[in-house]
């Protein structure tokens, strides 16, 4: 995929086509009505040229058909959570929305299985299976209003991804409409299968701009017995992550290890009012799951590793009260963020668990050189940690010194052999650093299968991948 050419703008001609391949009222054209569609939770905005409320594949192919020919711009959107300006419609365009396709299509509990639409939320997924006995594993902080749709785009997964997995692992198969309107089936409906190439798993976490989905077939897991949820404090933020590396080191892979440094413990006192040891540095939230004859064995297995130099506390939830305390606490964090610092800059890196005490020294550092608040939370069974640089966007110098915090907060993950962004895709946001993660030929083998699904680069431009002049080389001939 090569630099993009000036967007095609939309003309009268061309909506009147768009409209006519709608029900009555479903085409928004007005700056009034398209104002909140050009925005998420990354805060950027740019306001669409229309906004198509979709209800029917059929529709979406009809409207990527027009757009392929007109080559006009066209961004997916489910509720606008992601913070990385994934659905934000840079140039403009057609925005097409899936919040009225939110129904489930099939429910089949003997082949664990749900077939849904993209718009329907997270949440409801969970309810339409929960009197079954079963969970979707994918638990996001906006899980009471992110779209199934939008939890394809970015692979999200939350904190029982350490022990169940993100959407990609939890995602059967797929209908979508590549960016020419062919639409396509991918996957299976079995826990096997290995017949062509895996597109699944390549549209999971692709941010729409190879295919817009229309339908999803997600592979559900049975609910376990029993929860215990546990809370252990320590001294200082690098004991809590030696910590995490001897409790992923046990068999019994906890649920749920989320990590909380001190500077976010201060906040949880200050703005929750949370009964926190002030000494507390550092705080685990651990869950273990499994069968009633077996959960005791587990949780027993579970403190042992916790135990350690600079553990303060370790106290296990004995009510429904407590433990949804302890969960409200943690997911309240990020509003709690917003509110201190309205325009702070949230990134989501990963390095391997082993090298969570690297990361976590690294961060302190950079810190104190830079003289930048940062507050880290996470998912640290996974290696996920969410750092927050605390900034004020009117003072000039800080916001210097902030970029230069990031550029070696990005250098530091990728020494300790990390990934960019874990959860929250890249987006708009995180477009420019990818080059310092993947090589050369890898990105243009990914322009290649871009260009395959969407050659004329209308599906959400200007996102995932930064942009190349440079041709696929030639491949390198074999030794003798």
């Amino acid at each position: 995929m090569m630099s993009p050419t000036a967007p095609q703008r939309l003309d009268g001609a061309l909506l009147t086509r768009l409209e006519a391949e709608l029900p009555p009222g479903a085409l928004l054209h007005t700056p009034g009505d398209c104002w909140a569609y050009g925005m998420d939770n990354s805060r950027r905005h740019h306001c669409p040229q229309a906004v198509a409320l979709v209800n029917a594949p059929e529709q979406v192919t009809a409207l990527l058909r027009l757009c392929h020919e007109a080559r006009l711009p066209v961004t997916a959107r489910g509720r606008g959570t992601g913070t990385a300006g994934g659905s934000v419609p840079l140039d403009g365009g057609l925005v097409i929305s899936f919040e009225r396709m939110n129904h489930v299509l099939e429910f089949i509990p003997e082949d664990r299985l749900i077939v849904v639409e993209p718009g329907l939320t997270n949440q409801g997924v969970q309810n339409a299976i929960a009197a079954e006995g079963f969970f979707w594993p994918p638990d996001p902080t906006s899980s009471a209003i992110c779209t199934v749709g939008g939890n394809i785009a970015c692979n999200a997964a939350g904190p029982r991804a350490v022990k169940y997995g993100s959407t990609r692992d939890n995602l059967l198969g797929l209908r979508a409409v590549d960016g020419t309107g062919r639409p396509f089936r991918t996957g299976v409906r079995t826990t096997k299968g290995v017949v062509g190439y895996d597109l699944t798993r390549l549209i999971a976490g692709s941010e729409g701009t190879l295919a817009l989905v229309t339908e999803a077939t997600l592979r559900l897991t049975p609910r376990p017995d029993t929860v215990r949820s546990l809370r252990a404090l320590y001294t200082d933020m690098n004991q809590a992550a030696h910590a995490v590396a001897r409790l992923m080191a046990q068999p019994n892979t906890p649920c749920a290890l989320e990590f909380i440094d001190g500077a976010a413990l201060r906040l949880i006192r200050e703005h929750q009012g949370a009964l926190i040891d002030p000494n507390a540095g550092a705080m685990l939230m651990i869950e273990v799951d499994g069968p009633d004859a077996c959960i005791d064995r587990a949780l027993d297995a579970v403190r042992a590793a916790a135990r350690g130099e600079g553990l303060l506390d370790l106290s296990v939830a004995t009510t429904a009260g407590e433990v949804e305390a302890l969960w409200a606490a943690r997911k309240a964090l990020s509003p709690t963020l917003r509110h201190v610092a309205p325009k702070k800059i949230n990134e989501d890196v990963v390095v391997p668990v082993s090298r969570m005490p690297a990361l976590i020294d690294g961060l302190e550092r950079l810190a104190g050189t830079h003289r930048i608040a940062i507050v880290s939370f996470g998912h640290a069974g996974n290696g996920n940690i969410h750092v927050n640089l605390l900034v004020n966007p009117d003072d000039p110098l800080e916001m210097t010194r902030a970029h230069r915090c990031l550029d070696e907060v990005f250098d530091l993950v990728l020494r300790l052999g990390g990934t960019l962004s874990g959860e929250h895709g890249i987006g708009s946001e995180k477009r420019d650093f990818v080059g310092r993660e993947l090589d050369d030929v890898s990105l243009q083998l990914m322009h290649a299968i871009k260009t395959r699904f969407d050659p004329h680069g209308i599906l959400n431009p200007r996102k995932k991948l930064p942009y190349t002049d440079s041709p696929l080389p030639a491949p390198t001939p074999p030794m003798d």
